[in-house]
């Protein structure tokens, strides 16, 4: 089955930063806060996501709170998507296709020229007016 709750969890391209800044290490709130243009408490919105999904852990550090990265639970994501994408079967070696030869190209045709004139084309006499409508 899909790990839905996870991939809800990584639909917003804000907790998926927060993911690649816990990556590095822990950190508390108001670092993960400076790197984004939003409000505190929006960021405490995307961590509570998050940390409800069990992808990151929170601890009380006397007034601050300091999040961390809970990479092992992205092995049902990675699994799933592992089912879905086999890895890509090896190549066989097989013995060398001879190609095959190539077409044989015709000879050119060669044009004799000759001293008289191309006859000279007829003229179009200007069309005969049908009322108005030409057909």
């Amino acid at each position: 089955m899909a790990p839905v709750p996870i991939f809800i969890a990584l639909a917003d391209p804000t907790r998926c930063r927060i993911i690649e800044l816990l990556q590095v290490g822990p950190s508390p709130v108001h670092r993960l806060a400076a790197e984004f243009d939003i409000s505190r408490p929006a960021i405490s919105r995307h961590l509570r996501v998050l940390r409800e999904a069990g992808l990151i852990r929170e601890e009380k550090s006397g007034r601050e709170n300091h999040y961390a990265l809970q990479a092992k639970r992205l092995a049902p994501v990675r699994n799933w998507l592992d089912k879905l994408a086999p890895a890509p079967a090896k190549k066989a070696v097989s013995a060398p296709v001879a190609k095959p030869a190539p077409a044989p190209v015709p000879d050119p045709v060669v044009e004799v020229m000759t001293d008289t004139p191309a006859p000279a084309k007829p003229r179009k006499s200007a069309p005969l007016s049908q009322m108005g409508f030409d057909f």
